[in-house]
């Protein structure tokens, strides 16, 4: 058998990881982290492409589990994606309760990857493959990026938030948040 034939042997077959831990009595986050460390790198490498989790009690919480591991491989995109770099003593602004504020604006956008940082020392080359990219430019002054290029320069603090939906919209990537009210339209059409 030559290398290119038992590689596709791998590919083309089912692959079962059986996990060594309890996962009907472990925590969401230990299964997210065991089963992200059991699959995740192979996802990464390349290897599947869906998987399936068994074993959690609650209802949908194997699916929710199964999406996140597939979202961090990047082997599927279901929700709005975030890189925040981890803080240091050049942070530009409180990292935690600036995220929320993005996330609350943003967190509808499927498919749209946005990264937070609290200095340009690091933060362009963090952000890297991010769509969009609010970086700390200096005290109370924000730098919003479009991919790797600055775009939006010493916006104040207060305004940015609201500056960076803008440069989503004006790059074609923004959806109008899905109200109660759109939400249940399909489903009463299923009821007739």
């Amino acid at each position: 058998m030559t290398k290119d034939e038992g590689e596709n042997r791998v590919r083309h077959s089912d692959l079962v990881i059986p996990s060594s831990s309890d996962i009907g009595h472990s925590s969401f986050l230990d299964t997210l982290l065991t089963g992200s460390t059991n699959i995740g790198s192979l996802l990464c490498d390349g290897i599947g492409d869906a998987i399936l989790v068994q074993g959690e009690q609650a209802p949908g919480q194997a699916l929710r589990l199964s999406y996140n591991i597939l979202q961090a491989a990047g082997s599927r995109i279901f929700k709005t994606d975030y890189v925040a770099c981890p803080s240091c003593g050049r942070t530009l602004f409180n990292l935690q309760t600036t995220t929320a504020k993005i996330k609350a604006a943003t967190s509808h956008l499927k498919g749209v990857k946005i990264a937070i940082m609290g200095c340009i020392v690091n933060g362009p080359g963090e952000m890297a493959d991010a769509d969009f990219g609010y970086v700390g430019g200096a005290p109370g002054k924000i730098n919003l990026y479009v991919g790797k290029t600055a775009v939006k320069f010493n916006i104040p603090e207060a305004e940015a938030v609201d500056r960076l939906v803008d440069l989503v919209r004006e790059h074609g990537k923004w959806v109008e948040p899905e109200t109660n009210e759109s939400a249940q339209k399909p489903m009463e059409a299923m009821k007739n």
